[in-house]
């Protein structure tokens, strides 16, 4: 049968857009810690000369005069809506697909395990509650390996959702398989009776103290929110090296980061503490840590999940979604928090998440897998090797077609960006502000975030409106085709040296930064969304990830190539860190309590 793209609302109009521009060089950025970052960032601080020089290193002024931005006009949100014209209704709760148990004795809990373990009365919500508890609360400013990971976590909140759990299930009515499951949110999102401080020393806790939707839809379900998890300041990088709070380790590895900026999000899942997390994702905020710590992570489309009531921010850029290391974890948790919102007018215009429609296989005559062959070329050798020992098995096991496309203008689309994202931050700060955070964040926005002009944003937008129109015309050649990348061009982030995450002035490494998102942001300035699975280790435990981007809408698809892949990593699955004591048999240790 013919293949028909669907319809959307605030679509690009197709149009191939080619450059033969070369690809530039990284700018050649300082690497600094300790207290050479300090001086320096202060230094930046009061020199608007120097800031000047910076800015022009990294050609942020070139922007404005490309070529290639002749003929597109400016777009400056990515959100692409499908036409919803099914008129379905929402599944109840416990009609939503069940995700499956553990595969074996080595693998992580699913919500599964859980949800049967709690039926059965062999444990029960708040069992597992005052377990994860003595782990996860900090005592004072003193954290543990594993608290760490947390921001603010408010016992007295949790053990009262815990307990209405544990009565649900003694007078056998859970809510939904979310019923009494432990799940962690970054510290990005509101959280009712929590703090929010998106990392730093400053309060940016909503007014209204409200819960935002996405997370509701998870409560409402049953699920126990355990806590807020760290984040790196602001989001503004990729590492989750955080001075203020302190930085978690990746448990497969310790010698690097958990990626960022939702690494507390990742780094407790990796631990086993909670089968899922919520993440914020504004340039590879979920797929980097996911990638780094060997889990799924979803980014769905921009603004398909709602954070209403949240209002603090422009954000035309980030979105939350889910962290798991089972793909039928993710799926639920997904179509749960992605229900639309009826107070938010953009959101509430998707198709629902939970419905018949929305979880129908897609059915094509083909299925497409786009590859830029230059662009994934960027990546460390470790890491092409496993993209194309995956892409191999997705064509001749799954019947995948690969088809060689090309992205133009990767440099100047991550360049604005940066720019876009870092204007975004900046309206967010209020008055002296600036002073107040990490010394790394003071160094990048004072040279990326003060000096951009409206005439380099508007430039920006122009960029964006051509790469979503080349996409578009891409997915008009090849209705449902997958671009595929790695996740990231290396495996794992590396703590230089120790008194990088514990002397208090924290690191930056801009170049190694920008390069740890040089596939992932790409999906946040076109709106798509994106998933990105595990897909082997190196020789020192370090997890690699492949990176799935679909067309604005696709996260069902996109699900469905997760389950796919799970049978390229045959019978191990998902590898828990192999460390002692860096994963937590929690079901084992709540029983002993």
């Amino acid at each position: 049968m013919p293949e028909v793209r669907p319809r959307f609302i605030n679509a690009p109009a197709p149009k191939e857009s080619l450059s033969n521009r070369t690809r530039e060089s990284a700018p050649g950025n300082p690497v600094l810690s300790g207290w050479l970052l300090a001086v320096l960032s202060r230094l930046l601080a009061a020199s608007t000369w120097l800031q000047k020089v910076l800015w022009k290193l990294n050609k942020f002024d070139q922007l404005k005069n490309l070529r290639e931005l002749e003929g597109y006009s400016a777009r400056y949100d990515g959100t692409v809506i499908p036409v919803n014209d099914k008129h379905d209704e929402p599944l109840p709760l416990l009609e939503l697909p069940k995700p499956r148990n553990r595969r074996n004795a080595n693998s992580y809990y699913t919500v599964a395990d859980y949800h049967n373990e709690y039926l059965s009365h062999d444990l029960t919500p708040l069992d597992v509650t005052e377990y994860l508890l003595s782990l996860v609360t900090r005592v004072g400013k003193t954290s543990s390996k594993y608290s760490v990971a947390y921001l603010d976590v408010q016992p007295d909140i949790v053990r009262a959702a815990a307990r209405a759990s544990t009565e649900r299930y003694k007078s056998g009515q859970p809510l939904s398989m979310l019923d009494g499951i432990p799940i962690a949110v970054k510290d990005e999102v509101n959280l009712k009776g929590h703090q929010r401080s998106l990392g730093s020393n400053l309060n940016f806790k909503d007014k209204l103290d409200a819960t935002d939707w996405c997370v509701r839809k998870w409560e409402e379900a049953g699920a126990i929110i355990i806590g807020k998890t760290s984040m790196h300041e602001l989001g503004l990088d990729t590492t989750n090296n955080n001075p203020t709070w302190g930085t978690p380790l990746n448990p497969h590895n310790e010698n690097y980061y958990t990626g960022g900026s939702s690494g507390g999000s990742a780094c407790t899942v990796t631990q086993g503490i909670c089968p899922i997390a919520l993440g914020v994702d504004g340039g590879g905020s979920i797929r980097i840590p996911s990638s780094c710590c060997g889990l799924y992570g979803l980014k769905p489309s921009q603004n398909r999940v709602s954070c209403y009531p949240a209002q603090d921010s422009p954000n035309t850029l980030a979105v939350c979604g889910p962290m798991s290391p089972s793909i039928d974890d993710l799926a639920l948790a997904f179509r749960i928090m992605a229900q639309p919102c009826p107070d938010d007018p953009v959101n509430l215009l998707f198709p629902l998440s939970n419905s018949l429609e929305a979880l129908k296989e897609s059915a094509t005559d083909k299925m497409y897998l786009g590859i830029d062959r230059d662009w994934v070329k960027l990546a460390d050798p470790d890491v092409l090797d496993r993209f194309n020992a995956a892409v191999q098995y997705y064509v001749q096991i799954h019947g995948y077609e690969t088809v060689d496309i090309k992205i133009p203008l990767q440099s100047e689309n991550q360049k604005a960006f940066s720019l876009t994202i870092l204007a975004e931050t900046m309206s967010v700060l209020k008055p002296g502000q600036m002073s107040e955070l990490q010394h790394a964040n003071q160094l990048v926005l004072n040279v990326s975030g003060v000096h951009a002009t409206a005439q380099d944003l508007i430039a920006c937008a122009r960029l964006r409106e051509r790469a979503m129109r080349h996409l578009s015309w891409l997915w008009t050649q090849y209705p449902g085709m997958l671009l595929l990348t790695p996740t990231m061009p290396f495996a794992g982030l590396k703590v230089r040296k120790p008194s990088d995450v514990t002397d208090g002035y924290g690191a930056a490494d801009p170049d190694t930064e920008l390069r740890s998102m040089e596939f992932t942001c790409f999906g946040n300035w076109v709106g798509a969304p994106a998933i990105t699975c595990p897909v082997g280790y190196t020789k020192d435990s370090l997890p690699i990830g492949i990176m799935a981007l679909g067309e604005w809408g696709s996260e069902e698809q996109l699900i469905q190539f997760a389950r796919k892949h799970e049978g390229f990593l045959e019978a191990e699955g998902v590898r828990r860190p192999m460390r002692d004591g860096n994963w937590i048999d929690v079901l084992a240790q709540a029983k002993k309590m």
